[in-house]
Formats: C-alpha cells, sequence, structure tokens
C-alpha cells in the first residue's frame, strides 16, 4: 500500500480517531495489528519473516544481561542480522557470483524474491542498534513483546524510516497518551505538506533524472548536466516527502519519530550536510559504525580517525544496495569528509579573507554541485552506465523531457523556489523567520483565514499532479 494512496491517507485519519475512542491499554496492540496488516498489503510472507525477525531480536536481547556467554550471545545476534540482510538484499552481489564459480546452478534471488524484502535495511538496522544498547548497558531490555514488535514493524515508517532508535521509541509506550489537538493539527499539517513534496515537486522532477540513464537518449543529446543538477532536488522532494507523512503520521498517533532533514541544501561542506540530510541514518553509522571503529583502533591515533572514516561511508554505500555503484557513491563521501578534515585551516584562512556573505555561499554552492555529481553513482543502474554520463557532461546542451513552457512545469519550479526561499530565511534570518511563523500560528481571523487559504490550494495541487505513480526512491532500500 502507498503511503501517497487515498486509501492509505483515509484509513490513517480513521485509524487515528479510533485511536483515541479506545482505551489506552488497547492503544499499542491496535498500532501492531494496524502495522502487521500494513506490511500484509506487500506480502504475506515478509510479514510472517518480520515476525520471526522481530522474536530473535526479542529473545536475544532479553538474554545478554543475565547470561554467563554475553559476548557470544551478543556476537550471534549481530551475526544473525547481518546474514539475513545479506541474504535479503546482497545475495546476487555476494553469493550469486560464488554459485557461478562453484557451477551451483541454484537461483539465490528465490529468496528475496520469495519474501520481497521491503524495509529491511531499516528495521534491521533497528534490531542491531538495539542489542548494541543493550550489551553497552545504554538500556534495560524490552520486557513487553507487543511494544518491541511495534518497534520494529511501525508502519509511518517501517517501508523508508526514519531509523529509530530503540531507547527514544520504546519510552513512548510506556507513557499515557492523551488526546492533544496540536499533535492532530501538527500531524495533518505535515502529512499535506509532504504530499506536496513528492505529488507536485518530486514526481515531475523524476523524469528528468531517470531519462538520463535511459539508453534510448544517450545518442540524441540528453541535458545531462540539468539532469546531474536536478538529482539533489529530486531525492530530497521525495525521501523528505515521505518523511513528513511518516512523522505526520505518528505525530497524530501521538508518538514522535525522529526528524530526517535540515536543510540540507544550505550546507556549506559535506561534513555539515550529511548532520543535515538523511540524519536518522547517518547518526545510527556515526554512533555504532564510525565511532565503535575509531575506539578500537585508538592505538593508531590520527590513522584511527581515517580508517574509521573509510570504514563507516564504504558500509554507508553498500547499505543503499548490491553494487559497485553504492561503494563508489561512498568512497566518495569519504574522500570528501576526509579532504575537508585534513584542509580545515587552510580553507578558513581562504575564505575568511572573503565577505561573510560570498564565503558562505560559496561553500553551499560547491557543497551542492559535489553532492549532484556524486548521485550519479546512486541513480546510475551501473559502473559503466554512471561514467558515460559523467563522460556527456561537458556537453551543455540537449533535450529534457518536459517542457520548461509547460504551465503545470513552471509551477513546480515556483514551488522548489518558494520553498528554498522559506529554508533560507529559516536557516539566515532567524528574527524575520520568528515574526513569520508566529504570524503563521497566530489565531487572528486573518490569519487562519489564510492558513486554510494555503492549505485548501496544497489540497488542489496534489488532486491536480496525482496523475502519475512513481515510487519513492528510498524504498528499494
Amino acid at each position: 500500500m502507498e503511503i501517497t494512496s487515498s486509501i492509505f491517507i483515509i484509513l490513517s485519519i480513521l485509524a487515528v480517531f479510533a485511536y483515541y475512542l479506545m482505551k489506552q491499554k488497547h492503544r499499542v496492540l491496535f498500532l501492531t495489528l494496524l502495522s502487521c496488516g500494513f506490511i500484509a498489503t506487500y506480502s504475506h510472507n515478509l510479514l510472517l519473516y518480520v515476525l520471526a525477525f522481530t522474536l530473535v531480536n526479542y529473545y536475544i536481547g532479553i538474554k545478554i544481561p543475565d547470561s554467563k556467554k554475553k559476548k557470544l550471545l551478543f556476537t550471534t545476534g549481530l551475526v544473525i542480522n547481518l546474514s539475513q540482510l545479506i541474504l535479503l538484499r546482497y545475495v546476487s552481489f555476494t553469493i550469486g557470483p560464488l554459485f557461478q564459480l562453484l557451477h551451483i546452478s541454484w537461483d539465490a534471488s528465490l529468496i528475496s524474491r520469495f519474501i520481497i524484502p521491503v524495509g529491511v535495511s531499516y528495521f534491521t538496522l533497528q534490531g542491531i542498534g538495539y542489542l548494541i544498547n543493550i550489551n553497552m548497558g545504554w538500556e534495560k531490555p524490552e520486557r513487553n513483546l507487543l511494544h518491541f514488535l511495534l518497534y520494529i514493524s511501525f508502519f509511518p515508517r517501517f517501508i523508508s524510516g526514519p531509523i529509530d532508535r530503540s531507547n527514544r521509541f520504546l519510552p513512548q509506550l510506556h507513557e499515557k497518551q492523551d488526546f492533544n489537538k496540536e499533535n492532530l493539527t501538527e500531524g495533518f499539517r505535515l502529512i499535506l505538506f509532504g504530499l506536496v513534496k513528492k505529488v507536485v515537486i518530486a514526481n515531475q522532477l523524476s523524469a528528468i533524472v531517470h531519462g538520463a540513464f535511459d539508453p534510448a537518449n544517450a545518442s540524441v543529446g540528453y541535458n545531462v548536466l540539468i539532469a546531474m543538477l536536478v538529482q539533489p532536488l529530486y531525492l530530497y522532494f521525495d525521501f523528505s516527502g515521505y518523511t513528513d507523512i511518516a512523522i505526520g503520521v505518528a505525530r497524530a498517533f501521538g508518538i514522535t519519530i525522529p526528524m530526517n532533514f535540515n536543510r540540507p541544501f544550505h550546507a556549506q561542506n559535506m561534513t555539515n550536510f550529511w548532520k543535515r540530510f538523511h540524519t536518522s541514518l547517518s547518526s545510527w553509522f556515526n554512533d555504532y559504525i564510525f565511532m565503535r571503529t575509531m575506539f578500537k583502533y585508538r592505538k593508531w591515533k590520527q590513522h584511527a580517525t581515517t580508517f574509521a572514516l573509510f570504514v563507516t561511508w564504504i558500509l554507508f554505500g553498500i547499505w543503499h544496495g548490491a553494487g559497485w555503484t553504492f561503494m563508489f557513491l561512498g568512497v566518495l563521501q569519504a574522500l570528501a569528509v576526509y579532504w575537508e578534515f585534513r584542509t580545515k585551516k587552510w580553507r578558513y584562512k581562504a575564505f575568511s579573507r572573503l565577505p561573510a556573505f560570498y564565503a558562505t555561499w560559496l561553500g553551499r554552492i560547491f557543497t551542492y554541485v559535489f553532492y549532484s555529481f556524486s548521485l550519479t553513482f546512486f541513480f546510475a543502474p551501473d559502473l559503466r552506465s554512471a561514467f558515460s554520463f559523467v563522460a556527456r557532461l561537458p556537453q551543455s546542451g540537449g533535450f529534457l523531457p518536459v517542457s520548461l513552457s509547460d504551465p503545470k512545469f513552471l509551477l513546480v519550479l515556483v514551488f522548489i523556489l518558494l520553498i528554498f526561499v522559506i529554508e533560507t530565511i529559516k536557516e539566515d534570518f532567524s528574527k524575520v523567520s520568528n515574526k513569520l511563523e508566529t504570524s503563521w500560528s497566530s489565531q487572528k481571523w486573518i490569519n487562519v483565514g489564510f492558513r486554510w487559504l494555503v492549505y485548501y490550494t496544497m489540497f488542489v495541487l496534489i488532486m491536480m499532479y496525482n496523475t502519475q505513480d512513481v515510487e519513492f526512491v528510498y524504498v528499494q532500500f
């Protein structure tokens, strides 16, 4: 069930009202059943698999603190989590070639086709993070199986995150959730904004990005430079749109899940960019991979940081998919962050000679262009296609699958510019931003009327642009 579909939105609204009408003691069960039902719409086998995954991690988490073989039990838990991820996501990249080498004719990818591993990369990291927290003594095991199942399967974030932390999510289930009008209002507002980002903006940019890797367009002069610069916008509006919907639905139920974006295109370097973009994933890798690897090899001193940096980013790339393109993407990010670390003093001296305004925006432009380039290895189906794309970049001209004279597409560009201006005000002009937010939330009749006019306009636009079914980019992970 697509979360942008009318049936999902209607059922979510009905579920929210049913949730607050029932007794507190039944609410976790209700959300768990909703989540299981949501997963079953993709595959009944997937639901059974998620239940089995939950039971294994629940049992190991319970046993770790009091076990005499704590290290062995914890290691077993990690091996199980990583093995099932490899089997479901990377079998064609790892085990498949091995079978071919041994002349074994069995198709290992049958496993993933049988289960349909939707969301597996996300709930695997949640399972691993939970076991690490238990093993390190950072939290106590969750004794309530129903609560733990909801942590793994909570339907708003099951497909594409954000990646939640057990020590943030589980305590909320033990709190009394009274009806809160603000939660409901904010939740529905986020859902509406998310739908605009996805349906009105991202879906219209999709053709530009994917058309660049269509072999049929390789020989007819496709404008790959424009496609490259559009890639970050497409990914941002697609993914942040999903995230807004997920956070909004959760918020309507009175549950807080982590934010995933914080004005990433206002970052002045890649180090800061990854503190703003897909933050639930980047912070997970920082806390559980980078910090632990650096600590383990701390005797290497400065080299430990470099080693941990490249290990983290290569794994970060591999997490996105089985292919050399994703590994290359991770290496590019590692090189950028490493270069920024090594040249920090030099760059500070160079940019300090410029007026603050120019230094800030040069940093933002360089960061955006680099990220645009690196996303070529995110969207390309293979390395050959990626390098072919890069080779065609000097050709500045070419056609696009959309017309810039099309009023509907021009309106999309206006929305992108408007959102960018709003984010710039929030980032650079805090006083102006505070005044605008105060005016926006004012209960004066003219302000209330303006808000409802905006909401109505957004709703109409969603209906007008909702003519094509484009899957969320991060569903594949």
